[in-house]
């Protein structure tokens, strides 16, 4: 299994190299781990020279197999992103670039759990099975969550939200943070399509995953994608993450991201997963608020309310999307061409250790 982290700021130097010790710590050993880099070449040469040979993260990880006490080298590649600006393009770099049967994608400001990969390649042992995703924990920078932040928005922050089955089950959609893919999977698609997801510090779009494994499935009708909520990560929330205005706004770029997936795949197929939520998952959290109010409890209020400003940001969002896509006369973003030897050159051409 290869692993593939995609990066783009010093500010997250030490949350990039706890994400890279909790991959060298599982106990399934990892194929490979590749740090992709997205335009930034200071971040680059710092990677390449911290993980490159002589570096300070270079040394291997003593490992207890059997009893004995073995030396383990899990090998950090760093490379530079071969495509445009943002996360989709990295995660294709890394693709091209990297050689596992199964390809795995972690936050750079998370950290698996140490039974991560083992529970991915579990799932695997079905053929059937083209992708599988686990959970995702927040941690919040306050060590609380805030008192009004329903869970059924968890994945504003993107974690895992109240609402999805427990257990492993099978999904439309795995969730990008905390997500594996099986090879053929990308042979089949092409790979994640770009001018979808984020992009740096602008408005924090998202959806590319729900974009491909939809393609995905239409390209391979008998495609198994499940959820294990064993394969465990924990994610970073960040102090202005925690903050109402972000809440709102990452629920408006929401609504412009499936407002693209509709445009790409059809409304029918891009908003099924979303009826359920809205119509079923929603009106439960808002009635829990509600309950909760009533009887005292802190923050219930501002549950139900967060819960009803979050489905008007993310309508407003996507009316906004959809009469953009219906003035453009293309799709807004693209889809890769498949990965090949060409496409794995051009990807190794950034710097790599």
């Amino acid at each position: 299994m290869s692993v593939v982290i995609c990066v783009y700021t010093e500010e997250r130097w030490d949350d990039i190299r706890a994400a890279v010790d909790s991959v060298r710590g599982q106990s399934l050993p990892a194929h490979e781990t590749l740090l992709v880099v997205d335009h930034n070449p200071v971040l680059l040469r710092r990677l390449a020279a911290y993980y490159g040979d002589g570096g300070p993260g270079a040394e291997d990880r003593e490992d207890v197999r059997e009893k004995v006490r073995v030396r383990v080298r899990v090998r950090v590649r760093v490379l530079a992103n071969a495509g445009p600006r943002g996360l989709s393009a990295g995660r294709n770099t890394g693709i091209a670039a990297s050689t596992g049967e199964v390809i795995a994608f972690l936050d750079d400001d998370a950290v698996a759990e140490r039974d991560w990969l083992h529970h991915f390649a579990a799932a695997y042992a079905d053929p059937a099975v083209l992708a599988v995703g686990g959970r995702t924990v927040p941690v919040w920078a306050s060590r609380r969550r805030p008192p009004w932040f329903p869970e059924e928005f968890d994945w504003v922050v993107g974690c895992t939200y109240r609402g999805l089955p427990p257990g492993r089950v099978q999904v439309r959609n795995v969730l990008g943070g905390n997500a594996s893919f099986r090879r053929e999977a990308f042979e089949l698609t092409g790979g994640f399509a770009t001018g979808i997801g984020r992009d740096g510090d602008k408005r924090p779009l998202g959806c590319e995953e729900t974009e491909l494994c939809i393609r995905l499935t239409r390209a391979r009708p008998d495609a198994v994608l499940l959820i294990d909520d064993r394969a465990v990560i924990h994610h970073r929330v960040p102090p202005v993450r925690e903050r109402f205005a972000y809440f709102r706004s990452r629920a408006y770029a929401e609504g412009l991201s499936k407002a693209l997936v509709a445009r790409s795949v059809g409304a029918q197929a891009g908003l099924s997963t979303e009826r359920r939520y809205t119509t079923r998952v929603l009106p439960a959290g808002i009635a829990r608020g509600l309950r909760d109010a009533l009887l005292g409890r802190p923050g219930g209020a501002g549950r139900a309310a967060a819960i009803v400003a979050g489905v008007a940001a993310a309508a407003s969002g996507y009316v906004v999307g959809a009469a953009r896509a219906r003035r453009s006369t293309g799709a807004g973003f693209a889809v890769p061409p498949l990965p090949g030897a060409e496409a794995g050159a051009e990807a190794g051409a950034g710097s790599r250790v």
